[in-house]
């Protein structure tokens, strides 16, 4: 069996509140509708993880809570992954060839610039993961520590404006 990983960058955040620290910004009011759309063009799609690993930042988790609502998938079950936070691909190939085998889809929400590096060292060619972006990558393999450079087809991009160019 193949593994198929969703990489999905957070949803827009809020930069008002200068007080708060980057890992504390909350979603704007347009982070908070991208999230839920994103997650029903999965649905559409029967693309719908087993699992959800999210950084904790706040803006990273509440986009993770949005589409684990869509996916109807319990808030209590996202699993968070610190390390994905502000991480490198180095971090984030870590986390990845740490999953747990018996999951062949799993959903990964983080940040740029990692997520946008990850996807092209695994085999994408992509300049940048806009603000709630999707990226479906297969492996052709059924464990998860084989997962390296080049080893990914991408299946699927798409953003929130994708619609409108």
């Amino acid at each position: 069996m193949a593994k198929e990983l969703i990489i999905i960058r957070h949803a827009k955040s809020d930069w008002k509140n200068t007080e708060l620290s980057d890992f504390d910004r909350p979603l704007n009011n347009r982070g908070k509708s991208n999230a839920p759309e994103m997650a029903h063009r999965l649905v559409k799609q029967k693309i719908v993880p087993e699992l959800i690993v999210s950084s904790p930042a706040l803006r990273a988790l509440t986009t993770a809570k949005f589409f684990a609502d869509t996916w109807q998938m319990p808030l209590a079950d996202i699993q968070q992954e610190p390390s994905i936070y502000e991480a490198s691909v180095r971090s984030l190939l870590e986390v990845v060839n740490q999953l747990d085998n018996k999951f062949d889809r799993i959903a990964l929400f983080g940040h740029n610039p990692g997520l946008t590096d990850l996807v092209n060292y695994f085999g994408g060619y992509l300049n940048n993961m806009p603000t709630c972006s999707v990226v479906l990558l297969k492996f052709p393999f059924d464990d998860w520590a084989m997962a390296s450079e080049g080893t990914a087809k991408v299946l699927l991009f798409d953003y929130p404006k994708s619609g409108e160019d």
